[in-house]
């Protein structure tokens, strides 16, 4: 017998393929520039403030007025926001299904999302359905890294940390939850996922 009863997910690039690629590939087919936009305009940072719970609109036109001239792409962001989903890493669903069929984990989800996007996503992919609970941090207007995320979900659903493993693609989101006492999995890909949990005695 292992010591884990909890299996916590992130969502983004882990269970979904999601990217703004996935869309502005279409919009800016050059890479250089496509590049230059995220790095400039929408941002990383400035997309975790709509994951915190800052309305899209009101992070829409905070951009609008600071660059007029890319209004069209700045506006498709999150106007054409499902088109950055790619589907489900399958890999990664079936670990997910293996771990719910076993019936020996609490399974919960750990997501920086929008709370008016995520319903977007729920209602494509019905894996979603499969956990035990889940803290989506625009619902909660915080969002990881910030210790009260996983403080959170620990005291929402009782979840012992010593006995939990998390896992995240974003190695940053990782520290805060080891600090708490889980162990954690810098998710990579699903293959190597799968190696993990078996190395842990969660999978054989």
């Amino acid at each position: 017998m292992n010591r884990f009863n909890t299996v916590i997910f992130d969502l983004g690039a882990v269970l979904i393929d999601w990217h703004p690629d996935h869309l502005f590939k279409k919009i800016i087919p050059d890479h250089a520039e496509r590049e230059a936009f995220y790095r400039e305009i929408c941002t990383a940072d400035w997309n975790e403030e709509q994951d915190a719970g800052r309305p899209l609109h009101e992070g829409t036109e905070l951009l609008v007025a600071r660059f007029p001239e890319k209004a069209h792409l700045i506006r498709a962001y999150y106007g054409r926001w499902d088109e950055m989903l790619n589907g489900p890493i399958h890999g990664t669903v079936e670990v997910l299904k293996e771990l719910k069929d076993s019936g020996r984990y609490r399974l919960y989800a750990l997501t920086n999302w929008s709370a008016e996007t995520f319903p977007i996503a729920v209602g494509k992919y019905d894996f979603l359905g499969w956990f035990d609970g889940r803290v989506v941090s625009g619902e909660e207007k915080t969002r990881k890294p910030f210790r009260n995320m996983y403080t959170t979900l620990i005291e929402r659903f009782g979840i012992d940390p010593q006995k939990a493993v998390f896992v995240d693609d974003n190695e940053r989101n990782l520290t805060p939850a080891e600090v708490l006492g889980m162990v954690t999995i810098h998710f990579k890909d699903a293959a190597r996922f799968r190696i993990a949990l078996v190395e842990l005695g969660i999978l054989s």
